[in-house]
C-alpha cells in the first residue's frame, strides 16, 4: 500500500507541481487504484507515474473546486477508449452527479463500462471486506470532505516455534489452524488453531483531507492515522488570509496532526507564491511543531508502513 502524488500545487499549476490529485495503490492488497481528486492534467500524471487508469475502481472528491475536479471528465471518457475498462466509483459532495451528467452530456461524450455516481453525506460511505471509508466535514469555502481509510486487521501468522516445540509437523492441516480450526492429528491429539495463531496485526489508516481552514472538529477524522495528509497552502505568516479563504497554514497542519496523535504527517497543496528555496522553511515551520513531517512533491511515493 502506497501514496502517490500526482499534484500538489494549489489553485494553478506551476512549471513543477500539478494542481490536486492523489493515488492510493492497492494493487497488493485488492489489485486496484483508489484516486483522490482529479485536478486538471491528472491525465498526464498518471501517464508519468506509471500507473495504470484502467487500475483505478475508485475516485473520491473532496469538494467542487475546479483545481480538484477539472480533470475528472477527461479521465473518465479516456477509460472508455481503452481496452476492457473495469467499472468505477466516483464518491463526491452534492452536485458531482448533475456535474459529471452534464459535462457528458454537453461534449456528447459516453462511457463503456458502468460508472456509479454517489453524493456522500458524513459518515461511512464505503464498506469493504479489506476497507471502510469514512468522511467528514471541513472547513472550507464550498462543501468539503476529509476521509479516513481503513484498513481491516490482517490476520495473525501461524506460530512456527509453538507447532515446532509442540511437535506439530507439516501438512495440509497447517491451514485449516492457520483458519483457527479445531482438528484431530495422526497421534490423536485435538487441537485448537486459535491456540497457534499469533494476535491479528491492526490495518493501516490514512487521512486525506480536503481543502481546509483549521477543523478541530474533524480531529477525530485523522486519530491515530499512519500518514495524515493535510494541506499547508501559506506560510504561519498568513494565517488570517489562508483563514479567510478557507485554507491552513504550515503550523496549522502541524498542529492539527498534533492534535490527532497522527505518526506521519504529509503536507501538500502548497501556493504557487512560493519556489523550490522557499520549501525547507515551510518544512521547518511545520517541524517544530510536528517533527515527523514531509513535503509531498509531484510523482512522489510514499509507502503507508
Amino acid at each position: 500500500m502506497e501514496l502517490q502524488f500526482l499534484g500538489t500545487s494549489a489553485g494553478v499549476p506551476t512549471l513543477r507541481r500539478n494542481v490536486t490529485s492523489i493515488a492510493l495503490n492497492l494493487l497488493k492488497e485488492q489489485q486496484g487504484i483508489w484516486l483522490f481528486d482529479c485536478g486538471e492534467g491528472t491525465q498526464h500524471q498518471i501517464m508519468r507515474s506509471g500507473l495504470n487508469p484502467q487500475k483505478i475502481e475508485q475516485i473520491f472528491i473532496t469538494h467542487m473546486h475546479g483545481d480538484h475536479i477539472l480533470g475528472l471528465p477527461g479521465l473518465l471518457t479516456s477509460r472508455s477508449m481503452s481496452t476492457g475498462p473495469q467499472p468505477l466509483t466516483v464518491y463526491g459532495p452534492p452536485g458531482i452527479r448533475r456535474y459529471l451528467e452534464t459535462v457528458l452530456e454537453m461534449t456528447a461524450s459516453y462511457l463503456t463500462y458502468p460508472l456509479t455516481i454517489n453524493e456522500i453525506q458524513p459518515g461511512a460511505i464505503m464498506q469493504q471486506p479489506q476497507f471502510t471509508v469514512h468522511a467528514a466535514h471541513l472547513e472550507h469555502r464550498v462543501e468539503c470532505f476529509g476521509y479516513r481509510i481503513e484498513q481491516s486487521a490482517l490476520p495473525g501468522a501461524l506460530d512456527a516455534g509453538k507447532l515446532q516445540r509442540d511437535n506439530i509437523s507439516s501438512g495440509p492441516h497447517l491451514q485449516q489452524l492457520k483458519n483457527g480450526q479445531t482438528i484431530t492429528l495422526p497421534d490423536g491429539r485435538i487441537i485448537n488453531g486459535q491456540d497457534y495463531i499469533h494476535p491479528a496485526t491492526p490495518g493501516k489508516i490514512i487521512t486525506i483531507m480536503g481543502d481546509t481552514a483549521p477543523a478541530p472538529q474533524a480531529v477525530a477524522l485523522a486519530r491515530h492515522a499512519d500518514i495524515l495528509v493535510h494541506e499547508a497552502t501559506l506560510e504561519a505568516a498568513f494565517a488570517e488570509k489562508a483563514n479567510e479563504r478557507g485554507h491552513a497554514t504550515t503550523t496549522q497542519a502541524a498542529q492539527f496532526a498534533k492534535d490527532s496523535q497522527a505518526k506521519q504527517l504529509i503536507i501538500t497543496h502548497i501556493s504557487a507564491r512560493y519556489h523550490q528555496m522557499d520549501e525547507p522553511r515551510l518544512l521547518e515551520e511545520c517541524r517544530a511543531i510536528f517533527p515527523a513531517t514531509v513535503m509531498a512533491h509531484d510523482l512522489e511515493t510514499f509507502p503507508v508502513n
